[in-house]
């Protein structure tokens, strides 16, 4: 059952829901809001004042960093173009309906496939299933969210509950290497033109330092040879510094073969200085390391599939719990400080109650319907369990703060959770009525909608709070009492709660002997002129709403004429 709320009263649940909202980091818990609006069932608002209870202490400050770095992991069927999949043609409607890759039921079909996957003996051996066929949709995703997986393990560790994410994380090193492969082989043509860069630098450095040395008889054997056209003997005299060169490009080859995990040949022999490597060497180079490299990769994902599947559900679970976890720290976040409330029958009440969103309020206790036997609050033993209270005193004294204090705990009670208060006495209630003065509505349009407003909440029966902020301001003050006065008793024989607001106490006093006034007054002007307002309501006692001291501080912050003016109207206080 759903607590009914007025317009006001709504305004108040979104504000509070918005104060939650903000403090949440994943845009995917905001939900979890829904599964809390404010309810009148008693029974549900004690499983979720249990829940809170159970929860909330488990939340440690270090989750927030956390939950921040989790990702949703998505495991997509994706149709894979590398690879055939050769069945017989039994199999073949069951494997066309996977839609993982292409099928065939004949090997002729596979000449173009890095990977040949077979259920009749041709290729690797694989059963109809995804994670056989496919076990990169799994593990790529998982490899992928690392940084996600990590922030679910530590988590676990704040929490308690532990984690399955460190136990994928660990079969998850397997595929280091193969990775490390995929990088390289991304960055392949800079890696051979660095390396073409390096080994051309140290042949000309070779080349700087040869110097050919001979004896007079070598000189004259060797000049006779080139006379008669003996060109071998050049190569002869350079034979040396040629297979150092040669080394070298062994040497830079056999670095590029290391590092690529194949026997890799770039480099031409016949050319020596420069040396270059052709493109398409290159291009061949990147199809072989391509082929291979996916066929480890499929390999290395399906052994690693293999030990982490069972774990999988688990991994969901923990991914939708951090969305609750998240929800979780924004609750304890915004209620800081707050005590969950007692569900009584009798009405509302609470001390050193604060104001949600008024900057270091003043703490204020009150009460309407029965008074808790410890509420222990100075000069409450005035308080009869009166259902219907009038609340008088001073402008900008904090009635109207109250009214609103006093919706943001009942809403809070209904939507199980705790509140702004030391301690809280809330009954459960089928409808909440806070009805919150226009201040630039006037006139016969504005009463009668008014007017019609609260014949509405006294309509029916049921658990009802009514929050009225001066009703008397939209029509004279003589009609006021009889009205007010009117609908009260109404309210009061169907033993609804209601507090309102008014200037009018003292008559509505003699009109009500049912009701309790309380007051709320100034005490004076400050050195800055001021109101000092005690924002705590005196029990039992009519509060004067001290228009003479507004009077007195615009007499001693105005000038000239204008201070004339309101002295005079002060005089007529007798306060000059």
């Amino acid at each position: 059952m759903t607590l009914k709320l007025n317009p006001e009263a709504k305004a108040v649940y979104r504000s509070i829901r918005e104060e939650i909202r903000r403090r949440l980091v994943l845009p995917g818990s905001s939900s979890m809001l829904d599964r809390f609006e404010p309810t009148s069932d008693r029974e549900e608002i004690l499983r979720r004042q249990t829940y809170f209870r159970r929860s909330l202490p488990r939340i440690r400050p270090e989750l927030k960093g956390q939950i921040a770095r989790v990702r949703p992991i998505k495991f997509r069927r994706d149709y894979l173009h590398d690879r055939i999949l050769i069945v017989d043609e039994g199999e073949l409607e069951r494997a066309l309906n996977l839609g993982l890759c292409e099928v065939s039921t004949g090997l002729e079909d596979s000449e173009d496939y890095s990977l040949v996957l077979s259920t009749v003996g041709y290729g690797i051996d694989v059963e109809l299933v995804p994670s056989q066929i496919a076990p990169e949709l799994y593990i790529m995703p998982l490899w992928e969210n690392r940084e996600t997986l990590n922030a679910l393990a530590r988590i676990g560790e704040l929490t308690g509950e532990g984690s399955v994410a460190l136990e994928i994380l660990r079969k998850l090193d397997g595929l280091g290497e193969v990775m490390k492969k995929r990088k390289l082989l991304d960055g392949l043509e800079e890696l051979v033109a660095a390396k073409e860069r390096e080994l051309n630098e140290k042949i000309s450095e070779k080349l700087e330092k040869f110097s050919l040395t001979l004896s007079g008889k070598e000189l004259l054997d060797f000049l006779g040879e080139l006379k008669a056209g003996n060109y071998e003997a050049i190569f002869r005299h350079f034979g040396e510094v040629e297979g150092e060169i040669l080394d070298m490009i062994n040497e830079a080859e056999d670095e590029l073969s290391e590092k690529l995990g194949v026997a890799v040949e770039l480099f031409s022999r016949e050319e020596l200085y420069p040396v270059a490597v052709p493109p398409e060497s290159v291009e061949m180079l990147r199809e072989e390391l391509e082929r291979e490299l996916k066929v480890e990769l499929y390999l290395r994902s399906r052994e690693i599939l293999e030990n982490v599947r069972p774990l999988l559900p688990v991994l969901r679970e923990e991914l939708a719990r951090v969305n609750e976890l998240d929800f979780l720290q924004a609750i304890k976040e915004f209620t800081e400080g707050f005590s969950f409330p007692e569900l009584q029958n009798g009405g509302i009440a609470f001390i050193n109650g604060k104001h949600l969103f008024i900057e270091s309020p003043q703490p204020v206790s009150y009460v309407v319907g029965e008074k808790p036997e410890n509420f222990g609050v100075p000069d409450s033993d005035v308080i009869h369990n009166e259902r219907v209270v009038i609340l008088t005193g001073a402008n900008s004294g904090g009635k109207t703060s109250l009214l609103e204090l006093m919706t943001q705990i009942t809403v809070l009670t209904h939507m199980g959770l705790p509140v702004p208060a030391e301690k809280a006495w809330v009954e459960p209630l089928d409808e909440l009525f806070f009805f919150r003065r226009k201040r630039s509505t006037y006139g016969a349009g504005a009463f009668e909608t008014a007017l019609r407003s609260f014949v509405r909440a006294l309509k029916g029966s049921g658990r009802k709070l009514i929050l009225i902020d001066e009703f008397e301001a939209i029509t004279e003050p003589g009609a006021a009492v009889r009205i007010i006065g009117e609908l009260l008793r109404i309210a009061h024989e169907k033993g609804f709660y209601v507090v309102i607001v008014s200037h009018l106490g003292e008559d509505l006093r003699k009109e009500l002997p049912f009701a309790r006034v309380d007051g709320i007054e100034a005490r004076g002007l400050d050195e800055k002129l001021n109101l000092i307002v005690d924002r705590q309501p005196v029990f039992g006692k009519l509060g004067r709403s001290t228009p003479e001291l507004i009077v007195e501080s615009l007499a001693r912050r105005k000038r000239g004429k204008e201070r004339e003016i309101f002295e005079r109207v002060l005089r007529a206080f007798g306060r000059s």
